[in-house]
């Protein structure tokens, strides 16, 4: 058969597609297991694959608690039956409504959402108590990325006392994300890390002085994932673990997860005697980083990026290169998580053969509610 990619059935699959490898997500997921000391440590982002398929895969590998991003994510972690789902966003506005509807109609699973200001807080509150519901929030703290959040210390522990004042809220513990920690090499990724993470354990150290619960904390993403992973108790949320991708790749070399999606594209037009033309355009792959970043083609590594509009990547692909229109190529993006939302359906390899689909939920803004 070749390569771990080729499969049979890709003659009949129309391009651009997403191809998804389920044996190689089953084994992303033991993985993911074999990194921490119990399943409870475990709170995996649903951001990357928005399938109520791979939340059964989960769920059946005995992991209960989810995170994810937007009101559609939550519907689709309930429906899929997650009892434990973090909305990892302050709801502002209508979005307070809708949240507070979701916990209500799925009133046997537990929702939670984040606040870093007492406005938002009290504004939660009134439409939990509109509605009469209980509403966990947890309190997000600000460790460098800078775009939510609020300081760490003292400004976070009066905001827990404020949640813990008002009566439809109930303040479980701190969520701290990290996604700027990208240093390419582990043990300065670890440092930097390690000492934003003594923010946390500053504020969890300080409530507990204060006469709360010792408050649960919820940390990191993927670049940090084998760094909290290590720390007791820390529950831990990485995303890009279940198909993973070209960056990823490149940048957590001390994480053992395969890749599992691919986007195949063919080779459409000659439109020099050095530049192929394929179907893989903006709208097909994620496409914020600059051109040479933003696909990986595993048959083809020598191919150069040099041009790409909505429905249209241009390569160069030098003198004499033999390429002819028809041809597959099949590409690693190097950021699998908007790339996913790109696509309604993902076509799924079983056995290195095209076998089924498995819609994509969740890429909606909006499901039911």
């Amino acid at each position: 058969m070749g390569e771990w990619y080729y499969f049979e059935g890709i003659d009949k699959l129309d391009s651009p597609a997403l191809v998804i490898y389920s044996e190689r997500v089953k084994q992303n997921i033991k993985t993911l297991l074999s990194m921490v000391d119990g399943v409870y440590r475990l709170r995996p982002h649903v951001k990357t694959h928005k399938s109520p398929d791979v939340t059964k895969l989960l769920l059946e590998a005995g992991v209960y608690k989810f995170k994810c991003a937007t009101i559609a994510e939550a519907e689709m972690l309930a429906h899929a039956g997650a009892k434990d789902i973090l909305f990892a966003y302050q709801p502002i506005g209508p979005k307070i409504t809708r949240f507070v509807l979701l916990a209500k109609e799925y009133s046997t699973a537990r929702f939670s959402c984040l606040v870093d200001n007492s406005e938002a807080a009290a504004a939660i509150n009134a439409v939990a108590m509109e509605y009469q519901i209980h509403i966990t929030v947890f309190i997000d703290i600000n460790v460098g990325m800078n775009r939510t959040g609020i300081e760490g210390g003292q400004q976070a522990v009066h905001l827990y006392e404020y949640c813990n004042s008002l009566p439809y809220l109930e303040p479980r513990g701190l969520h701290a994300y990290d996604g700027h920690i990208r240093h390419p090499v582990f043990e300065e990724r670890k440092r930097i890390c390690d000492t934003q993470f003594a923010i946390i354990e500053r504020t969890r150290d300080m409530l507990i002085d204060e006469g709360h619960h010792r408050p649960v904390i919820i940390a990191g993403g993927s670049p940090t994932f084998s760094i909290h992973s290590n720390r007791k108790e820390i529950e831990c949320s990485p995303g890009t673990f279940i198909y993973w991708d070209a960056g990823y790749l490149d940048l957590c070399s001390e994480q053992s997860f395969k890749p599992a999606a691919l986007v195949i594209t063919r080779v459409i037009s000659l439109p020099s005697p050095t530049t192929i033309c394929t179907d893989l355009g903006h709208k097909s792959i994620a496409a914020e980083n600059e051109i040479g970043k933003r696909v990986h083609f595993l048959n083809a590594p020598h191919l150069r990026a040099i041009g790409q509009s909505e429905e249209h990547l241009v390569l160069e692909a030098g003198q004499d290169h033999g390429y002819k229109p028809g041809d597959i190529l099949y590409g690693l993006p190097y950021h699998i998580c908007p790339t996913c939302a790109l696509y309604e359906t993902a076509s799924i390899v079983e056995n290195g053969i095209l076998a089924f689909e498995w819609r994509t939920v969740a890429r909606d803004r909006r499901i039911r509610i």
